[in-house]
C-alpha cells in the first residue's frame, strides 16, 4: 500500500496554490542580474514597511530565543484600540489567510455551500474543497461581484459567503451603499467573511462594526501584507463577535504569529503617516500604468487596489516574455487567460514594465 492509498480522498484531488515566481529563480531561469529584476506579482508594497515598523522588528529579534505571546495581546490590544472593539473580538493569523482556513475548520461541514465570486481569490475555493464543502462560484459581470446575484445563490444548505473588496485579482471593488445593503438582507444562517486585505486602498470603505455589535454573522479579514509592507513577515488579523473569535480560536495552532511579526505590526499600526504615504504613490503608480496602457493601447480593469488586470491577449506568452525582460507579472487561470496582472510598483519599476510590454507586444499583436 502507497501512502496515497492511506491519504485523505479529498487530497488526492486538491488544487496546490501557486504563489508569484521569486525575483531569485527567474534571475537564474533567464541568466538576469538579480538586481534587474522587478517583480510586480504578488501586490507587495514596493516602498516598503515603515521605518518604525522596521525598528520594531529589530528590537524584537533580540529576544528570539523565546516564545511570541502565545495571545498576542500587544498587539490585539493596539487593534482593539484603533477599532473601538474589545480584545475578545479579534484573532491573530500568519497572515489572513490562516484565519481563511481557520473559518473552513470551524465552520465548514461536507455537503456545506459555500459561495465566492467567479474570479476571486483562489483560496476561498482551496479551503472549501480541502474542508469537504460545495463550492457555489458566481458569475462577476464586468468582472465585479454582482451582489445581487449572490444574494439568488443563497440556500438553506449556504454556511459561508466569501467577499473580497477590492477584489483579487480584478481590482474592483464594491461600493459601501452596495455592502451595507447586502448586508442587512444577509440570511441568519449565513457567515459573511468580508475580505480586507485591500482596504486600506479605499478612501471610503463599508464599516460593519455596527452589524457585528447587533448581531450579524460577520468575520472581517484584514492583513499586514499589503500597504502595511509586512508580506514577508506573515501577520494578519480577523475580528468579529467575542463568539465568533472564541470559535475560531479553538482551531488555531499555538504560536500561528512570531514575535518579530507582532512587533513589527505594532508598529505599523503606530505609523499612521506611512499607511497616507503608501495609498497616495499607490494612487500615482495606478495613474501612471494607466496611462503607459493607453499609449500602447491596451485595455485594462480599472483597479481600486494596488493592481491591475491587463488585457494582452495571451496572458501567459506575455508573462514567459516579459520574464525574459525582467519582469516578474502574474498569469491568470484559464477563465481569465487572456490577462495579466501587475502590481503597482514604483515610478521607476513602472517605468521599467511599461518599456517592456512596449517592447514586446506588437510581436503579440502582428501574430
Amino acid at each position: 500500500m502507497n501512502l496515497s492509498q492511506l491519504a485523505n480522498n479529498r487530497i488526492l484531488d486538491q488544487p496546490v496554490y501557486i504563489p508569484g515566481k521569486p525575483i531569485e529563480e527567474v534571475a537564474a531561469q533567464f541568466g538576469l542580474v538579480l538586481k534587474d529584476v522587478v517583480k510586480l506579482a504578488s501586490n507587495e508594497n514596493p516602498w516598503g514597511a515603515s521605518p518604525h515598523a522596521i525598528e520594531k522588528a529589530k528590537q524584537a529579534l533580540l529576544h528570539v530565543h523565546l516564545y511570541p505571546d502565545g495571545s498576542g495581546m500587544g498587539l490585539i490590544e493596539k487593534l482593539a484600540s484603533k477599532f473601538s472593539f474589545t480584545p475578545e473580538q479579534f484573532i491573530l493569523g500568519n497572515g489572513s489567510n490562516e484565519i481563511i482556513e481557520l473559518l473552513g475548520h470551524v465552520f465548514i461541514s461536507p455537503e456545506d455551500e459555500i459561495i465566492y465570486g467567479q474570479h476571486a481569490f483562489a483560496v476561498y475555493r482551496l479551503v472549501t474543497l480541502l474542508m469537504g464543502g460545495i463550492g457555489i462560484s458566481v458569475k462577476m459581470p464586468n468582472l465585479k461581484h454582482d451582489l445581487d446575484l449572490i444574494r439568488k445563490a443563497i440556500t438553506p444548505k449556504t454556511k459561508i459567503i466569501f467577499l473580497p473588496s477590492p477584489n483579487n485579482p480584478t481590482g474592483t471593488a464594491n461600493t459601501k451603499e452596495e455592502v451595507i445593503s447586502f448586508v442587512e438582507n444577509l440570511p441568519s444562517h449565513v457567515i459573511l467573511c468580508l475580505d480586507e486585505a485591500y482596504v486600506e486602498y479605499l478612501e471610503d470603505p463599508p464599516d460593519l462594526r455596527s452589524f457585528i455589535e447587533t448581531g450579524k454573522k460577520i468575520i472581517c479579514l484584514r492583513t499586514f501584507s499589503k500597504i502595511h509592507g509586512l508580506a514577508g513577515l506573515r501577520i494578519g488579523y480577523g475580528y468579529g463577535s467575542s463568539e465568533m473569535i472564541s470559535l475560531l480560536q479553538k482551531a488555531r495552532q499555538p504560536f500561528n504569529a512570531n514575535s518579530i511579526a507582532q512587533a513589527a505590526a505594532i508598529g505599523a499600526l503606530e505609523d499612521e503617516s506611512w499607511v497616507r504615504q503608501c495609498r497616495r504613490r499607490n494612487f500615482e503608480g495606478l495613474k501612471q500604468m494607466e496611462a503607459g496602457f493607453n499609449e500602447l493601447g491596451l485595455q485594462f480593469i480599472q483597479s481600486a487596489g494596488n493592481f491591475i488586470l491587463l488585457d494582452v491577449g495571451n496572458g501567459q506568452s506575455v508573462f514567459e516574455a516579459l520574464q525574459k525582460e525582467g519582469i516578474i507579472s502574474r498569469p491568470m487561470p484559464s477563465d481569465l487567460s487572456k490577462y495579466i496582472r501587475i502590481s503597482i510598483g514604483t515610478e521607476m519599476e513602472n517605468e521599467k514594465a511599461l518599456s517592456a510590454l512596449s517592447t514586446i507586444m506588437p510581436r503579440f499583436k502582428a501574430s
